[in-house]
């Protein structure tokens, strides 16, 4: 994977329980009540309903099992613990047996307002609670058996389509914009960019456009991409996304929106 990372991810004990440091505990609780507070009303229904369901602490950190249970229930996900920095051949498999990874490390204090790594909260409070819903997890079990199939190139394209949805996907619910991607929900800087400054283009999803749309990771989105609602995706599960990958390589990238650095980081997951 891309660069390197000053995180190492916590190792559970024999009995599969993570030993979280006091300091620890107190930056998930300020991490948790800074994002409840940023993203109300702002995240979609389905993020708010999963996070009912998953009825994280917030005076510490939550065992995966705990998480786990819910899952399990709602979708037949599990979380499954890895290091910090995982490949593109892992995470697919991961996906496509229904595991969602997550590293067990959580930022620093001095990295509390962002992270390039996705951390544990960014993880479990970002994406899990999406996790619980059942069109949400067919669409990513179904992105994980395809990419798990997928050549090296077809990888890449497969990658935009998780950034644009996934992490940094946005909906259009009760005539207003929502936000479902865990990139934007686990970030304050982002969820206020997104949602109430002037500067990015928000345009309609379309599976062939968001394909050929670079994205670049270290920066905040200059395009955010609108479903009509979370059943979007779950018809898109049921789609040809394929060829709609092959179509996009014939048509070529579209013009990145964001100036250009040394080394363009394309595709990398963790």
């Amino acid at each position: 994977m891309g660069k390197a990372t000053k995180y190492v991810s916590k190792q559970p004990d024999e009995n599969g329980f993570i030993h979280w440091s006091d300091d620890e505990h107190q930056i998930w609780h300020d991490l948790v009540t800074r994002q409840l507070s940023c993203i109300k009303g702002r995240a979609c229904d389905e993020y708010i309903q999963g996070l009912e369901l998953l009825n994280l602490p917030a005076d510490r950190v939550p065992q995966l099992a705990e998480v786990n249970k819910v899952l399990m229930k709602s979708t037949g996900w599990q979380c499954v613990e890895v290091p910090a920095l995982i490949n593109f051949d892992r995470f697919f498999k991961l996906l496509a047996n229904k595991q969602f990874p997550v590293a067990t490390f959580l930022r620093s204090r001095e990295e509390f307002d962002y992270l390039q790594e996705p951390d544990f909260f960014h993880e479990v409070f970002g994406h899990c609670a999406m996790l619980t819903n059942p069109a949400f997890a067919e669409f990513t079990h179904t992105y994980g058996r395809l990419g798990f199939a997928a050549s090296k190139e077809e990888r890449v394209y497969l990658a935009r389509l998780y950034w644009f949805t996934v992490e940094f996907g946005l909906m259009r619910q009760h005539g207003e914009r929502r936000i479902y991607g865990g990139g934007i929900l686990s970030s304050p800087g982002e969820t206020e960019y997104a949602m109430t400054s002037d500067k990015p283009i928000y345009k309609v999803f379309d599976p062939v456009d968001v394909l050929r749309t670079p994205y670049r990771i270290d920066i905040m989105q200059p395009i955010y991409f609108e479903i009509d609602g979370i059943q979007q995706l779950f018809e898109l599960a049921h789609q040809d996304i394929m060829s709609m990958v092959h179509q996009a390589q014939s048509l070529g990238l579209h013009a990145p929106l964001y100036p250009p650095k040394n080394k363009e980081q394309v595709g990398e997951y963790v």
